[in-house]
């Protein structure tokens, strides 16, 4: 067969967390800056989709920016990257299946945070800024989505992550499933196209487009702190706790079998 099971997959997350885990702070480092690019390209895809189009084209318009979205994950799981939301599910799943200790989940998530942020705030910045992407003709949108996240409470803030979390590490479940290329990319577009066409928020999205509107002078950095911190917490209960935690107990997986695959 050309899919693994739940259960199988299961596994397959148990061991790429205990791979990440082992992971040294360069190689961290490095793969989660090219993450945080990729993600911050395929926000800046969608926003040269839909930045122009008229307001009479309403949700079509949010749909279309949606499914050109996940080419970032698609870069960042098959090209290769380190990205904060999708660690949120493979390194707790392997700390509840007692291969890795807790300190290893923080290590990982604190410096890929750090390396997700560098990446983003390139693309924003030389990309965005210096090159004007996301500024010009694509200002208002740039600053009206930017904008609107920050304006979220705390609450609605965390539960947007939650939501957004929850469906993109079952983009990455669907990704271990598929022994093919073309599975793995089908598996993941859905999902992320989802999160974004519901307008789920995103960490590592968030820190390219707040940043890009605080570039152009729009909003500050004192704003967009407590967004950051309410959809980090959301991100993590959606893919520690809706994701990583009922398929482990669901299935209590090992990092035994089957073999082994890992973004």
């Amino acid at each position: 067969m050309s899919l693994y099971s739940p259960k199988e997959i299961a596994s397959i997350a148990v061991t790429a967390g205990v791979n990440k885990s082992r992971a040294t702070v360069l190689n961290l480092l490095i793969l989660g800056f090219l993450a945080g690019a990729f993600i911050a390209t395929g926000f800046l895809l969608d926003l040269h989709v839909i930045g122009t189009l008229p307001a009479s084209w309403g949700s079509f318009s949010n749909l279309l920016g949606a499914a050109v979205f996940p080419v970032g994950i698609i870069l960042t799981v098959l090209a290769g990257g380190e990205l904060l939301t999708g660690n949120m599910m493979t390194l707790p799943i392997a700390w509840f299946a007692r291969q890795i200790s807790l300190y290893a989940v923080l290590r990982n998530w604190f410096w890929v945070t750090v390396a997700n942020l560098l990446g983003s705030l390139a693309v924003a910045y030389f990309f965005g800024h210096v090159l004007g992407l996301t500024e010009g003709a694509f200002l208002s949108k740039t600053v009206a989505t930017a904008t609107a996240k920050v304006n979220a409470d705390f609450m609605h803030a965390f539960i947007s992550g939650i939501g957004c979390n929850w469906l993109v590490c079952l983009a990455i479940w669907l990704a271990f499933a598929s022994k093919e290329v073309g599975g793995k990319v089908i598996g993941m577009w859905f999902p992320v196209m989802a999160f974004v066409a519901i307008g789920f928020q995103h960490v590592v999205a968030n820190m390219f487009i707040v940043p890009a509107a605080i570039f152009a002078g729009a909003l500050s950095w004192s704003e967009y702190l407590p967004n950051f911190v309410a959809v980090f917490l959301g991100n993590a209960v959606g893919g520690a706790g809706f994701v990583g935690l009922m398929y482990f107990l669901a299935y209590r997986p090992t990092i035994e079998t089957p073999a082994t695959e890992q973004r």
